[in-house]
């Protein structure tokens, strides 16, 4: 392993990533047995098993929180977080502006067209000339089409989608329900659309509001099927093309026509049995053919099985029979075959255990998880009571092995901190930077959940500057008082400093190993000017859009103590969970 001391003629970027490498290789509800966290056989005391819990099911410990686990009781506590419905005035107010995120998907394609359909709608009520289109003078051109726009109440798309991934930044911190959003990011993660395919993109709000989150807790069956139905899904994997009967009516006049295998082959390698899941091409054609006719209206914007377009002959799927003659019905059983498939269940819990305890999780965990999944009808927070139950969750070797993401990171440092965040597309702009552009990841295999996918040398600078830029406050819209975090008291130098917001912001960690791998930073001379840098190169431009007053930025914080925190946040043991 490296040292500060065998690299300090090497630049901070290298340092930083020598230092991070090295440190990463050295059931609820009244039929259900009440739990008891086997984590002192584990050798963890009380709060270290409650600041566990926190690092796996929320967003990061906020000041005091292990306090209140302890209070509560850790499998009461846990409890609670599964089944949800915590008051949350806080963030309820603060999603009061955002009103276009509740618009069915009707409203949403009403509201804000695409641009091609602002075109057609503008040559159609004479607001431009089609001789017009692509020529002459391009700048008055686009002026027209703006001010069509302003007088039909027509909002660009981007506006949209700034308003979700607000919201989605906005529950991460706010929330008190934080098990249930960290589902909600797994499970849209595990059936992933993507605002970068147009046809799928005014879709994905209803998706993540009305299918996912509603879902997170439930029957796998249920939420599998909700999935398949959604508009989202189906233009995304481009089932709502898909025929196999009589030509028909076409619901939003597909571009093609005849079978398409996309989502029958998705919905077996990636959303149910996986990529060994002992199903064969011919499984996959078959498949297809039962799910022809099912779409969109074209009105609602909401999922239409059409008998005309479907495949009424026989077919047979993983040794299952589907008569001739069927129709919709055939497919609801197609998907609950998948959804209670041996298979399934060893996939499903092999991923939630992959996401929750560590990137290579033990068999023997993942087969009692499986057997719950099968017994349970596939209950998925029953899945997760039994992996919480089990001595591997508890394991020393499973604490803080998980790598933060990109957004994982953000959100916990801006809790851990106590932001008051006013801008939270700025959040986003830097968890961009980092790597992941959240709702824009274009394979249908959502964000790999290890590791390795987010550590290299860039994303660590990029994740270094984002903890100097965030206690310099140097981002817009994000507020922080270092001083208020530890009770307005002042430490007395940089070491007691270190210790002190290491405690606060990590709490029950052994910071032995991680003192001595920070201090030689806090006396390097190229600190200051990495932090002048940070805050100079590292502001994210613009504002929001719904921040009309421009932000003035504070005076660049250079004291000891922002210094300290900004090391921190950028620390190797602050990006473990």
């Amino acid at each position: 392993m490296k040292t500060f001391l065998n690299v300090c003629g090497l630049s901070m970027v290298l340092f930083c990533a020598a230092l991070f490498f090295s440190s990463f290789n050295s059931n609820y509800g009244n039929n259900h047995a009440v739990l008891a966290f086997p984590y002192r056989h584990a050798g963890l005391t009380d709060r270290q098993a409650a600041a566990h819990l926190l690092s796996r099911f929320t967003y990061g410990a906020e000041k005091g929180e292990v306090d209140e686990v302890l209070k509560t009781g850790l499998e009461k506590w846990f409890t609670q977080q599964l089944k949800g419905g915590l008051e949350d005035r806080q963030l309820d107010t603060l999603l009061a502006g955002y009103e276009d995120i509740n618009l069915s998907n009707a409203e949403v394609e009403e509201r804000f067209p695409g641009n091609a359909k602002v075109l057609r709608m503008a040559i159609r009520d004479g607001g431009i000339s089609k001789d017009s289109v692509n020529k002459g003078d391009q700048k008055a051109y686009r002026a027209q089409l703006q001010e069509y726009r302003r007088e039909n109440g027509l909002k660009p798309q981007q506006e949209l989608y700034r308003q979700f991934i607000n919201q989605k930044i906005l529950r991460a911190v706010y929330t008190r329900n934080q098990l249930r959003e960290i589902l909600t990011d797994f499970w849209f993660n595990h059936f992933n659309v993507s605002l970068t395919k147009n046809q799928c993109a005014s879709f994905v709000p209803a998706f993540e509001r009305d299918v996912i989150r509603p879902n997170v807790t439930g029957k796998f069956g249920d939420l599998l099927l909700a999935t398949a139905k959604s508009p989202a899904m189906l233009t995304y994997l481009d089932n709502f093309t898909s025929s196999g009967g009589q030509a028909g009516i076409k619901p939003d006049k597909p571009k093609k026509s005849g079978l398409n295998e996309n989502y029958a082959r998705e919905v077996m390698e990636l959303h149910t049995l996986g990529v060994d899941g002992g199903y064969s091409q011919n499984d996959v054609t078959q498949a297809a053919r039962v799910l022809t006719g099912w779409t969109i209206a074209p009105a609602s914007k909401e999922f239409l099985f059409t008998p005309r377009r479907h495949d009424q002959g026989e077919k047979v799927v993983l040794g299952h029979q589907f008569s001739a003659g069927g129709g919709y019905e055939e497919g609801v059983e197609l998907l609950a075959l998948l959804a209670r498939h041996p298979a399934t269940a060893m996939f499903i819990s092999h991923k939630l255990a992959v996401r929750f305890v560590n990137d290579a999780p033990s068999p023997k965990l993942i087969n009692k998880m499986a057997r719950t999944f099968t017994q349970s009808g596939g209950d998925i927070a029953q899945v997760l009571m039994t992996m919480v139950s089990e001595p591997e969750f508890w394991d020393r070797a499973a604490l803080r092995e998980k790598t933060k993401s990109p957004f994982e990171l953000v959100i916990s440092a801006v809790r851990s901190l106590d932001a008051k965040i006013t801008q939270p597309y700025q959040l986003f702009s830097w968890i961009n930077k980092m790597g992941q552009k959240i709702y824009y990841y274009q394979a249908p295999t959502g964000f790999p959940d290890r590791g390795q996918y987010w550590i290299n040398t860039g994303s660590l600078l990029s994740r270094m500057n984002f903890g100097l830029a965030l206690a310099t406050q140097r981002i817009p819209g994000v507020h922080i008082d270092l001083k208020a975090l530890n009770n307005n008291r002042e430490p007395e130098s940089a070491d007691s400093a270190l210790l002190i917001y290491s405690r606060l912001i990590m709490p029950e960690r052994n910071l032995t190993e991680t003192m001595k791998r920070l201090k030689p930073m806090l006396s390097n001379p190229g600190l200051a000017n990495r932090l002048q840098q940070a805050a100079e190169k590292n502001v994210v431009a613009g504002q929001d859009k719904d921040k009309m007053q421009k932000t003035e930025l504070p005076v660049v914080n250079e004291n000891m103590l922002a210094q300290v925190v900004g090391v921190i946040i950028g620390s190797p043991e602050f990006q473990r969970k």
